[in-house]
Formats: C-alpha cells, structure tokens, sequence
C-alpha cells in the first residue's frame, strides 16, 4: 500500500525483453535503503525489487502491465516518479494508494497559472472509472485532488514543489500517463451499479 507521496524520481537505467516481460535497471538514491522482494511504485504502478547494486535496482513488468500502463512506454533516460511501501503507522499524507493502475490516460492541456500549473487529462470512462470534484486521483503515483470532473476528463492543480519533485514538469500535451482512481469510490461504484 502506497500513499501517492512521491519520495524521489529514478532514472530507466536499462531495459531488458525476455519474452513478454520487460526487465527495468532503475538508477535511484533510494537503492541502498532497498532489499529484495520489497515493493516500489513506479509512476504508480506496485513493482517487485529483483535485484539490487549501490546505486541501482531492477524490477520486472509482466505482459499485464505492460498492456494497461505507460510502463512499456519506458525509454532508456526516461525519469520515473518512486515511493516505497508506507509503513505502518506512518501519516498517511496523501490517500489510499494500492499500486494497482486502473487504466492510462492522456494529457491534454497544461496551463501555467501565476506560480502553479493545471493539467487536463482525458480517459477512456467505458472502462467504468469516475472522478469526483475534491476527490481523490493518482497520476502518475501522485495523489491528487480532483478539480473540473467530467465524463471523460478531469484537471489537477500542481503546487510548486509537487512540479519540482515528481516527473510532472516533463509532461508535455499528450504525453501518457498512468491513473489510479480512488479505491473507496471504487467500491461505492460497485456497490450502488451491482455485480454484473
């Protein structure tokens, strides 16, 4: 379980193929503070720590993730936003992060506004995802508040420091991104549509 608090930004290092799963060399700070077997969000997406340096480790996407996230959009240079697994007992300062990404979306518009930015996203709202205004969202493992909820789009304001600390000010219009919507709505979505 995550909390959408960005810790550090990595650097895709290597990318390896072997059949359908794509090994990722990730050089990082946080390295040394990892062990094998320890989860690590990536741009949001809940990845395994397979092996490990000083300086580096690696991690293994599977076809699945490939398929349903910017993971396999992944270039050799490509700056990744990183958060280890919350502890238990810690703040949660963000909100309820599993990892787990709902499906990808695009960036459609960025708007600077006198020292913060808004970034519109539009999604794919077959696939039965909702926001809500003052709701949760995770962009990219960023866990934000909703702004202009819409059918198939919405908008994030991003603060300062969130620009300057996540990989937020390398997004440009139409850039991919990965989303994960809040898991309480989840459930509620469910509950109140019935299991189909």
């Amino acid at each position: 379980m995550f909390t959408g608090i960005i810790e550090s930004l990595g650097k895709i290092k290597s990318l390896t193929k072997e059949g359908d799963n794509l090994h990722i060399e990730v050089a990082s700070e946080l390295a040394p503070m990892l062990k094998i077997d320890q989860s690590v969000a990536h741009n949001g997406v809940c990845l395994t720590v397979v092996s490990l340096t000083e300086t580096s480790y690696r991690v293994t996407a599977i076809k699945e993730t490939l398929d349903k996230t910017n993971i396999g959009q992944l270039k050799t240079g490509a700056v990744v936003n990183l958060e280890r697994a919350m502890k238990l007992g810690d703040r949660l300062d963000g909100h309820i992060v599993q990892g787990h990404v709902d499906q990808t979306a695009i960036c459609q518009e960025i708007k600077e506004q006198n020292g913060s930015w808004v970034f519109t996203f539009t999604y794919d709202s077959s696939l039965n995802n909702i926001t809500i205004e003052k709701g949760s969202v995770t962009v990219n493992g960023v866990s934000l508040t909703v702004v202009d909820s819409r059918a198939n789009t919405f908008s994030v304001a991003i603060i300062p420091y969130t620009y300057a600390h996540t990989n937020f000010n390398t997004f440009e219009k139409n850039t991919m991104v990965n989303l994960e919507f809040d898991v309480i709505g989840k459930y509620v979505k469910r509950i109140t549509q019935g299991y189909l």
